[in-house]
């Protein structure tokens, strides 16, 4: 038994190829992820970088895994949100989809900000302000536009992304043929002293914020060719490729880079540019300012693909009387949802100029990320355990391992997160989620009233 799709009106126009939703999947996650926190898992896993992304990796499957059993019973817009409604009831529906709203307005506007960031390291004369605010008219507008035309603006995007991190490897395995490594060859995988798989666990539990986005697709349910099968099949996807692309460019900076994880976790001022400092010790200057343009951009178009994943959210809540009912409209000539995009827009747009306009905006908008699409990831693990095992509307049987001890697992990793997660996070999250449940009650008295 499942949820049919949506139809009637307020349906969104179904444009997607299989193609276009792992497009979308990476964009958001973006395929050089692990740049900026190369040098801080270093540190931390005394090496072992790549087992790090080969853990995070299976890890994050758990929760790839129930998303993509939930979107064939609930093929909607709204991904969690709409899941959590099935599985669990409408209350912890809105709350999924309260909680994932906090990470879709905010970790686009992070994005935003690397990007004006990064413009303006290349451009000083024009501030960094300038550049954000740039940044989101430009994928807004590509947005409004429809699916297909941004789709396809970020395939373009995510091309030369890949292209850039095919140079980098190709340059790695030359300086490595020519100079071999600084340390062992199997270092990154065991660590430069003795294996410590607490470390590598501390690790993971940053490696796996890597990863935020993938889920995305699944708001893309109502305009995907093909069904809710091709959708699963698309965050799976997503998921291995960026597992594979983190695990190789890891493996490789970690045996060309020029500082031990001693050296880092000794000098923590240092960690953030660990793969840049690696990149001009192996290859040279060119490299870096090549990986540095090509994170400008991919930013820009990984907020893109974040700012269409909460429009297609705030549009599902909406369609459901969970928020004011003009962000539910869909425009005719695009077939997007247009108010709702607009809406998400100049949150983000607000937020990200706000933080890019202060000399610790970034580290303050950075700290309060993440926490909200963990809650809802852990709801979405709960919502498999009531769909299949409670309410048995998987089949007459309970596969005890599909619909138990898998969503048991991920929701094990998901808590494991947020009790690491950074006290403002947890401050701003808890916040958060007690404003939605004041919103949630309002509106349970509002309904017994109308009625």
């Amino acid at each position: 038994m499942s949820v049919p799709p949506a139809t009637g009106e307020d349906g969104l126009r179904r444009a997607l190829t299989f193609r276009d939703l792992v497009v979308y999947g990476l964009l958001f996650i973006a395929p050089m992820a692990p740049v900026g926190i190369f040098g801080t898992l270093v540190a931390k896993a005394d090496g072992a970088v790549a087992v790090v992304y080969l853990v995070a990796t299976v890890a994050m499957g758990f929760t790839a895994y129930s998303y993509a059993r939930m979107v064939r019973v609930v093929p909607r817009a709204g991904s969690v949100y709409a899941y959590a409604r099935v599985g669990l009831g409408e209350g912890a529906g809105f709350v999924a989809g309260w909680m994932a709203m906090l990470d879709y307005l905010l970790i686009p506007a992070v994005a935003y900000l690397f990007s004006g960031i990064a413009m303006h390291a290349l451009v000083p004369s024009v501030h960094a302000w300038v550049w954000t605010a740039l940044a989101v008219v430009v994928t807004t507008g590509l947005n409004l536009s429809g699916v297909r035309v941004a789709a396809l603006a970020g395939s373009v995007v995510l091309v030369v992304e890949i292209a850039v991190l095919c140079v980098f490897v190709a340059a790695a395995a030359y300086a490595l043929a020519v100079d071999g490594p600084r340390r062992g060859w199997l270092s990154p995988l065991t660590g430069e002293g003795a294996f410590d798989a607490g470390a590598v666990l501390t690790a993971v539990s940053v490696a796996v914020l890597s990863y935020l986005g993938f889920d995305a697709i699944a708001s893309f349910a109502e305009e995907a060719v093909g069904g809710a099968g091709r959708v699963a099949r698309a965050v799976l996807t997503c998921l291995v490729v960026a597992g594979a692309l983190f695990l190789v460019q890891t493996y490789l900076a970690a045996l060309l880079a020029p500082l031990s994880a001693a050296e880092l976790a000794a000098e923590p001022a240092r960690q953030g540019a660990a793969f840049y400092d690696t990149v001009d010790a192996s290859t040279g200057r060119w490299l870096h300012d090549l990986v540095a343009a090509s994170k400008a951009g991919g930013a820009a178009f990984a907020a893109l693909s974040g700012q269409a994943a909460a429009g297609r959210l705030l549009f599902a809540m909406a369609r459901d009387r969970r928020l004011p009912g003009p962000l539910a409209k869909v425009d005719l000539a695009s077939g997007v949802p247009r108010r709702a995009l607009l809406g998400a827009a100049a949150v983000t747009l607000v937020a990200a100029v706000w933080a890019a306009r202060r000399d610790d905006g970034l580290d303050r908008l950075v700290s309060v990320v993440n926490v909200g699409a963990l809650v809802a990831f852990g709801l979405l693990h709960l919502s498999v355990i009531g769909w299949f095992a409670v309410r048995g509307r998987g089949g007459a049987r309970v596969d005890v391992v599909r619909d138990v001890v898998v969503p048991l697992l991920g929701l094990a990793v998901v808590l494991a997160v947020i009790a690491r997660a950074a006290g403002a996070a947890q401050v701003v999250g808890a916040v958060w989620l007690g404003v939605g449940l004041v919103v949630l009650v309002v509106q349970g008295v509002a309904g017994r009233g109308a009625r």
